[in-house]
């Protein structure tokens, strides 16, 4: 079998997919912009063959890769990244290719922001209130229904990249002003708690592994207030909130594919949908999945591809949690004193790329506990001010 992997040093963590693929008689290929001797050796001894392209986003440079891994190779069976920035490359890879997997027909389904309110409301999960705007008078029209603030975020969008939350006439004027590049979709403010529902299926879109997490704020939020941001995994996900994700799993068809469902809590104890990723969650997430679950989900994820599904069980033994810290923030305890004081709970820590900084930090802390009160206690130390 062979299988194809988009920027395999990138995130750092993810080299762990093509290490997990090696071990099971599958052969790794990768395609990336860096040279290969600077890839660290364990991806290095991961992959079977690497091609290096000047320019990851110059589309005719990766289907030479392709056609040369498949003339050296033979077919390519699976093509992935599993990073949301490299979905839409994918789905015409893919299509081009006759790979299985999301192609272009359905990729935009997925990605643009519009597109997924459609199937939102189709599948019966509530969500809040937009609408896709290019121009100010639709707008003023949506928002003088309903009310500010609202958000503005790309239509495509990665992330909380370019998001904005808009409370005036005179913040939607300047926001115009300024010349939005891209269609953005405008959308009523939800007050409430973001909560996430996380998992794999395997080929015919059986649920093999799902979890959820909480956050202390939102990634818009942490993102344009420069916030520290925590967040970590439920013992117990509230069936209401499984319930949902579950219509949403069913609604996208979502096959041999890791998700990342985002909903919001309202302070009414509504469950409403804010976006689908058809990726892993970002940052240290699948090693949270580990921690809490004492388990090794880029293991099973090759199973899945290698065997088209995998008997598994587990169970959520853990709350594991992510805590960042911001090397402009002055804080109360050092670095020794948090490895000396949490060295119990304390699983992994490790400098986070620049590229998440913004949202995740400059250092991350992996927490976990059987006490939910016990995580909560260590973020408020560990981020609390000096």
């Amino acid at each position: 079998m062979n299988v194809v992997f988009l920027s395999p040093h990138f995130p750092p963590n993810f080299y762990l997919f093509c290490a997990a693929l090696r071990k099971h008689g599958i052969t790794a290929l990768g395609i990336a912009d860096s040279p290969f001797e600077h890839l660290r050796e364990e991806l290095r001894s991961s992959l079977t063959g690497y091609y290096r392209v000047h320019d990851m986003h110059n589309y005719g440079e990766l289907v030479n890769a392709l056609n040369y891994f498949t003339d050296r190779y033979g077919r390519i069976d699976r093509l992935d990244s599993l990073n949301e920035y490299w979905l839409t490359t994918e789905a015409k890879l893919r299509t081009d290719f006759n790979i299985p997997g999301i192609k272009s027909d359905t990729i935009t389904d997925m990605r643009l922001k519009s597109r997924m309110k459609n199937i939102f409301n189709s599948a019966g999960v509530d969500s809040a209130r937009g609408i896709l705007v290019t121009a100010l008078g639709p707008a003023r029209a949506f928002i003088s229904e309903a009310g500010y603030p609202v958000i503005a975020k790309p239509d495509g969008g990665v992330g909380a990249a370019d998001t904005f939350k808009l409370t005036s006439d005179a913040e939607l004027d300047r926001f115009f002003q300024s010349g939005p590049k891209v269609p953005y979709y405008l959308e009523e403010f939800i007050e409430g708690r973001m909560f996430t529902f996380d998992g794999l299926t395997d080929r015919d879109g059986n649920l093999v592994f799902y979890t959820s997490h909480t956050y202390s704020q939102g990634i818009m939020e942490t993102v344009n207030d420069d916030l520290d941001i925590f967040y970590y995994s439920l013992r117990d996900i509230p069936s209401d909130l499984e319930a949902e994700g579950l219509k949403l799993l069913k609604a996208f068809d979502v096959r041999e594919r890791f998700f990342h469902f985002e909903f919001f809590r309202t302070a009414s104890n509504k469950i409403k949908a804010l976006e689908v990723n058809m990726r892993p969650p970002g940052g240290l997430t699948t090693d949270m999945f580990n921690f809490a679950c004492d388990i090794d989900v880029y293991d099973l994820w090759a199973r899945i591809l290698s065997e088209g599904t995998a008997d598994f069980d587990f169970k959520r033994k853990y709350h594991c949690c992510y805590i960042s810290r911001k090397f402009n923030k002055k804080y109360a305890l050092n670095g020794q004193d948090i490895l000396q004081r949490f060295k119990d709970m304390l699983v992994h820590h490790e400098k986070i790329n620049s590229a998440f900084g913004r949202a995740l930090g400059d250092y991350g802390y992996l927490l976990r506990s059987e006490s939910r009160d016990d995580i909560l206690s260590a973020a408020e130390t560990i981020q609390k001010k000096a």
